[in-house]
């Protein structure tokens, strides 16, 4: 596992270099996949646009002027803040970066290195107004396209979809959240991917409207990248090991050295006695009764698979969660689970690139408008109904039942898809022109 780069490089390259502790690992796989999305985003819009399905926007802007003073004191601000705190891991000792988090919200910094930047970032700013300043600065009417808002409306989805993803991990956790907030507030772990979509979407929508251009060509060009960036965060949670895993697998258990071994139910029983005090832990976070767990042994037939597949500790997680691994000398990051549990986060990644290819492959023959992105929240609903019925998660008290808040909301996206889908096709067939 690996909870951050740092780790990384250490154990490929042999490297210790203290400032990438600083990037973790599941936010830089939730960079990656934003980036992937965004490219695939503004490549759809671009084909729609071509086929006449949006028209641009027209805006004017006053070009010409020199740098305003906000604007190179912004500049400044941020050129600060990147020195004085990112620029300066490189020259800190090993004490300052080894708890990033704490790093983060603490006053330790290079006052130096963030007044340079600082400094560097604000005089990028003025001379690149003073290159493009004009003795008469002039007002112009520019036409703006869909795709060309493609980095404003990423930003937007990243900023409000981590947000909503962690209010949706709260609500889900309220109770535990009420025992310790500052750590669910500051953790860069704990986001609920359907907290983040759906408040993404309301805001895409609104900013839709906004501007002026088709929420239903939208949320098609949206689908495919929307299934692929979900996929590539699960990379992350798999790699750093973010607890969003599944139920305990009982036909194997972890060594102290953190491998995965076979076990029969008596030592499955011996591992859990073992290890009462993290097992009692478990249960009251959860808030369940007994252990959830399965027994699956590795099928002969699929041999070639690593056992990790089936069952996997999670050594090094991030979460530092488990017991701590035999010879581990690290500060932190030396926990594994004692019982290996269902890699959910590897089935979702395999499943979702699946479902991402159906998704590209279909996209020009689905009708009306509007299809595709109904056909992405029915394959996206039952992917996640189906990976809960082998992961832990608190449960809700709904009619009686006991569902998941995932489960309740993947049943309610694959109904809105097929509902939303009726609608539209049945409006098709009366008015085939306008969709």
């Amino acid at each position: 596992m690996y909870p951050n780069l740092y780790y990384v490089f250490k154990d490929l390259f042999g490297v210790k270099i203290g400032a990438l502790r600083f990037i973790n690992s599941f936010g830089f796989f939730v960079a990656i996949s934003f980036l992937v999305a965004a490219a695939l985003l503004s490549q759809e819009l671009r084909r729609k646009s071509k086929l006449g399905l949006f028209q641009p926007t027209e805006a004017k802007i006053t070009v010409g002027k020199p740098a305003s003073a906000s604007d190179l004191f912004l500049n400044f601000i941020l050129g600060f803040v990147l020195g004085y705190k990112i620029i300066a891991l490189f020259f800190l000792g090993p004490e300052a970066t080894r708890d990033t988090q704490a790093y983060i919200f603490s006053g330790a910094g290079s006052l130096p290195a963030g007044l340079l930047v600082g400094l560097l970032f604000a005089y990028i700013k003025w001379r690149d107004a003073k290159k493009q300043q004009l003795e008469k600065p002039e007002e112009r009417t520019v036409r703006i396209w869909p795709h060309d808002r493609v980095g404003e409306l990423t930003i937007i989805a990243l900023v409000v979809g981590l947000l909503g993803a962690k209010l949706f991990d709260i609500f889900e956790n309220w109770s535990d959240f009420l025992k310790r907030p500052s750590e669910y507030i500051f953790s860069g772990g704990g986001l609920t991917f359907y907290g983040g979509l759906i408040c993404a979407t309301i805001v895409i929508i609104w900013y839709a409207r906004k501007h002026k251009f088709s929420v239903r060509h939208l949320a098609d060009a949206i689908a495919p990248s929307l299934m692929i960036a979900y996929a590539i965060g699960r990379i992350g949670c798999q790699v750093a090991g973010d607890g969003d895993w599944g139920i305990f697998n009982s036909a194997y258990i972890s060594t102290p050295d953190a491998k995965v071994v076979a076990a029969s139910p008596q030592q499955f029983s011996q591992a859990v006695q073992s290890n009462e005090v993290y097992f009692s832990n478990f249960l009251r976070n959860t808030g369940i009764d007994s252990i959830p767990h399965k027994s699956f042994s590795k099928p002969s037939s699929l041999s070639f698979l690593p056992d990790w597949f089936f069952a996997y500790n999670y050594p090094h997680n991030v979460n530092e969660t488990g017991i701590k691994i035999s010879g581990c000398d690290d500060d932190k990051y030396c926990s594994q689970l004692p019982v290996p549990v269902f890699p959910t986060p590897l089935y979702e990644i395999i499943t979702c690139t699946i479902l991402f290819f159906i998704l590209w492959a279909v996209r020009k023959r689905i009708r009306p408008a509007g299809g595709l992105f109904c056909l992405y929240l029915i394959f996206n609903g039952i992917e996640r109904f189906l990976i809960e019925t082998i992961r832990v998660n608190n449960r809700l008290d709904f009619f009686g039942l006991r569902p998941s808040q995932a489960e309740v909301i993947s049943s309610g996206l694959v109904l809105a898809g097929i509902v939303i889908w009726i609608l539209l096709r049945n409006k098709y067939r009366t008015s085939p022109q306008k969709l």
